[in-house]
């Protein structure tokens, strides 16, 4: 048994080691953060309880790669250590309770977000940058002084008062999101090499051994940290920042200081927005506020008691591709899409991702049975970012363009200038009738309760429903025989789809489904046309004068209207009693013009739904906002308004009734 076991502990010491090449040195990667993190938590629990196997060099006593051969050795005068860490709120809790024994109380603490670059530290002397080097192996690092001085964010020389003779700031180097993205179609522009993401891009554009291609990169940096100071900055973690702060160092704006619950609560707001950060992170860095509380702390062999860093679920890992199937969407759109052997990642076990289009395909290269690396980021759809081809067995035959609609097998298109291939078939392709009533009745367009997804498969599936018209065909008797509807239930179906034939301009337009109208653009067309008649004989020139309707956009409208099949539709639509206010005539009073000003609804209104209201509004000029805030110029309030009116009383923002709301319509 004990055999067994040192057999694993080496196996994995030399598994990480491999890791840790290829990321470190190779900047290549072929596993995610979550499985890399599992394979050094399960040889830290194996050293822990075996520690006479324990041996120099143990992934467990080291922080990184060696410094590579192409820049000179620096010796850090301080050991810049790893963090621990922990990945959910007990083991965070552990960490607390391990502190407050050692302290004998509970210690502040401070937080701040875990950049996802590469470790920098960064020394000056009477305050003039001297020396930059890469964190390697803690020991000793890269000395990347002269790529350093590139970064513009990175000061030359500091500026203020009482800077120390000495001093080392430790910090991050990264890169902002928009600035990669560019970075990226800049160099595929060139027919180079593009980057994985934004910590590999960080990482290997220090690491470049000409500094004007350093320059070029939009390299930033935030220092969390310092090493080596010849004269005290500060009593607190959070002092010594504001120091270097005042020094002129970039630090990040993030940093929360509070107690244990605090931080747990920070922990959970940072997760949240994470996605809208200007930058990528992978948790949040926790520390003990007090230095003198550090001190006491001390130590373990390569991280502070002091600290943790408290990891976000993972949001890329490595895993296979079992097939790569097609979807046709509501505009015929066919998209593939990659079916995974399922990994958790980001929190979630993911089994799907998206290709986008046949050319992501060809750029990546990627067949069925390939090993990937997938990324998921908040909500967004998992995507395949990478093959692992080093980890790929026999490879399959490339995926090849379709020439015929998977599902009706109707002939595709692709437009010329587009990447997307599409399905000729229209109402003909079964997929796309479904995703088209999906949007018809989704609650933006129609806001038919009741009819969801299943109901609408059973509803096609059956002949019921072949168009959006013939929702309105349907009665109380063709639902009670459905499965699993009572006569209760089909009769609320019934009176959501009758209540939904009174609607406006706006959600209908949007409910059509015209290709890259949205609800935003269906307002404008609405509030600039007044009718539908109008709208639908429009020519281009009429269209592009409307806001944002470009000759795409202007192209698809008239294309969808110029289709007999679609005008066949909509006469069926008013026939059956879909109607709008007619906003034309208070669109073009002269007498009220609201242009420039921000009004916002709240309660119920006894004339009109509040979308007619706002649509009313949007016709003289106004912009119909759903919060209110300083910059609003009038809230209507309704009956049973709530906590908008409080805060517009507060604000002093202009209340109007309903009955002053319609002599400003002239109603």
């Amino acid at each position: 048994m004990s055999e067994s076991v040192r057999a694993r502990i080496e196996a994995l010491a030399e598994e990480i080691r491999g890791h840790d090449y290829r990321y470190h040195v190779l900047d290549a990667p072929i596993i995610g953060d979550t499985q890399y993190d599992a394979l050094l938590h399960e040889l830290k629990q194996l050293e822990a309880r075996h520690p006479q196997w324990v041996t120099p060099d143990s992934p467990t006593q080291r922080v990184g790669a060696k410094p590579d051969q192409g820049f000179t050795e620096v010796v850090h005068a301080i050991a810049m250590l790893s963090l621990d860490n922990v990945f959910d709120g007990a083991e965070f809790l552990q960490f607390v309770e391990r502190t407050t024994e050692r302290l004998g109380a509970t210690p502040e603490l401070t937080a701040e977000p875990k950049l996802d670059g590469l470790a920098l530290s960064i020394r000056y002397e009477q305050g003039v940058l001297v020396q930059a080097a890469t964190r390697g192996d803690g020991a000793s690092g890269e000395n990347v002084t002269q790529n350093v001085r590139t970064i513009r964010c990175i000061p030359l020389r500091l500026r203020g008062a009482h800077i120390p003779d000495v001093l080392e700031v430790r910090g991050e180097v990264f890169m902002r999101r928009h600035a990669f993205e560019a970075m990226n179609q800049q160099l595929a522009a060139q027919g180079e090499k593009c980057f994985v993401n934004p910590r590999n891009a960080a990482a290997g554009s220090l690491r470049q051994l000409d500094p004007e291609v350093v320059a070029s990169r939009p390299l930033s940096f935030y220092a969390y940290g310092w090493g080596e100071v010849s004269a005290p900055l500060g009593e607190t973690h959070a002092a010594v920042m504001a120091s270097l702060q005042s020094f002129g160092v970039p630090v990040n704006p993030g940093l929360v200081i509070g107690s244990p619950d605090r931080i747990e609560t920070a922990y959970q707001e940072l997760m949240e927005r994470r996605d809208q950060l200007a930058y990528e992170i992978d948790g949040m860095v926790v520390k003990v506020n007090s230095l003198a509380a550090q001190e006491t702390l001390g130590y373990v062999a390569r991280a502070p008691r002091f600290a943790t860093a408290w990891k976000f679920p993972a949001q890329e890992a490595a895993t296979q591709v079992i097939a790569i199937d097609l979807q046709v969407g509501r505009t015929g759109a066919i998209t593939p899409v990659a079916r995974l052997k399922p990994v958790f990642v980001g929190g979630v076990t993911v089994s799907n991702a998206t290709l986008h289009n046949f050319d992501e395909i060809e750029r990546l290269d990627v067949r069925p049975g390939d090993a990937v690396m997938i990324r998921r980021a908040g909500d967004v759809i998992p995507q395949v970012i990478r093959v692992l081809t080093e980890a790929s067995a026999t490879r399959t035959a490339p995926v090849s363009i379709p020439t015929a609609c998977p599902v009706c097998a109707s002939p595709v298109e692709r437009a010329s200038g587009e990447a997307v291939i599409r399905c000729t078939g229209g109402f003909v392709c079964g997929a796309q009738r479904l995703e088209h009533l999906k949007h018809f009745v989704s609650r933006k367009a129609m806001d038919i309760d009741g009819v969801g997804e299943r109901l609408l498969e059973v509803l096609c599936a059956q002949g019921l429903v072949q168009t959006p018209a013939d929702l309105y065909r349907l009665t109380t008797a063709d639902l009670v025989n459905l499965e699993r509807m009572a006569e209760k239930s089909a009769s609320n179906v019934i009176e959501a789809i009758a209540a939904s034939k009174q609607t406006t301009l706006a959600r209908f337009l949007y409910a059509l489904g015209i290709r890259d109208v949205g609800e935003a653009t269906a307002r404008t067309l609405a509030t600039a046309f007044g009718q539908l008649e109008t709208l639908m004989d429009a020519d281009e020139a009429a269209l592009m004068a409307v806001e944002d309707v470009g000759p795409v956009v202007a192209s698809h409208i008239q294309h969808f209207f110029r289709a007999p099949e679609n005008r066949h539709v909509i006469d069926e639509l008013l026939e059956l009693g879909v109607s709008w206010p007619d906003t034309a005539h208070h669109a073009s009073r002269s007498d009220v013009d609201l242009s420039g000003q921000t009004w916002v609804l709240t309660g119920t209104l006894e004339t009109m739904t509040r979308d007619e209201a706002a649509e009313r509004l949007r016709g003289l000029g106004a912009k119909v906002a759903s919060s209110v805030s300083a910059k609003t110029t009038c809230l209507v309030a309704g009956s049973n308004a709530g906590s908008k009116l409080a805060k517009a009383e507060a604000l002093g923002v202009d209340i109007k009734t309903e009955t002053e709301l319609l002599e400003l319509f002239g109603l």
